[in-house]
């Protein structure tokens, strides 16, 4: 008896402790995605007007579900879901003895996502610079985008459908990151912030801009995707299953990332 209380006791210990750990976990992954205080949003200054990008989920109709649910393939095209939406089917000419197979081609029917990582200075699309090494007083250095730039995003290898993937591949890292992505994003000239950084006498100061990205992976589920018609029945059949895996950058709209160092000599 002694020795159950003893292990009981033991085992009361570890689960506090373990749901602590799975708690810390959690917090430590929503707060790898949180906006760190070196990148602002520039929506409201930014001189060129990007257009919002909507995310191209489509709500299947009662049709599209229904067939989507007749095949143990995961279906997340928003094209190949468009379709099945713009479909209509008179089921009195589903006689018993009707049977045929509409072959609707090849497609990318789904992403599952591996792994969801932000790099806040993806790529650098300014830099500005002052030099106070002949003053005496502090003198300060602001953001002002000295030309254009337009950052692009895209896969990492040649895929399949590649627009496809991309939709599917930004639907996630929206949903993991709730971040503003678009696989392009512009900086227009003459941008302005209203962040300082002081510079001392007998220094020069450099502050750069960065466009940060998300950099997603995974695996895509590609298949041949079958109409059928069989016994009064209607329903999906996928075909020639193939997973192939994909890696993307998507630019984070209108959002800066800035980095300021200074020196005692030009660098």
């Amino acid at each position: 008896m002694k020795r159950f209380i003893a292990v009981f006791m033991l085992v009361c210990l570890f689960i506090p402790f373990g749901n602590a750990l799975a708690t810390e976990g959690d917090k430590q992954e929503k707060q790898s995605f949180q906006i760190p205080n070196s990148v602002l949003n520039i929506s409201k200054e930014n001189t060129y007007t990007n257009p919002t990008q909507d995310l191209p989920y489509l709500q299947p109709s009662t049709l599209a579900q229904e067939l989507m649910e007749t095949t143990e393939v995961k279906i997340e095209n928003p094209d190949l879901i468009r379709i099945l939406n713009e479909s209509t089917i008179n089921d009195s000419k589903l006689a018993l003895g009707f049977r045929a197979s509409i072959y609707l081609g090849e497609w990318p029917l789904s992403y599952d996502s591996a792994g969801t990582e932000v790099n806040w200075e993806y790529q650098k699309v300014n830099t500005n610079y002052l030099d106070n090494r002949g003053g005496r007083t502090p003198q300060k250095l602001t953001y002002h985008q000295e030309q254009q730039k337009k950052v692009n995003g895209g896969l990492t290898a040649k895929i399949p459908n590649s627009e496809a993937v991309k939709k599917m591949m930004m639907i996630k890292a929206a949903e993991h990151t709730n971040l503003p992505l678009s696989f392009e994003t512009v900086i227009g000239q003459g941008t302005r912030k209203n962040n300082t950084y002081n510079i001392a006498p007998k220094q020069v100061g450099y502050l750069h801009s960065f466009v940060p990205a998300v950099n997603e992976k995974g695996k895509v589920t590609y298949g041949e995707v079958y109409l059928t018609f069989k016994g009064g029945k209607r329903k999906l059949e996928v075909k020639n299953v193939t997973q192939q895996g994909v890696g993307s950058w998507i630019p984070v709209q209108d959002h800066l990332s800035f980095s300021f160092m200074s020196a005692n000599q030009p660098r």
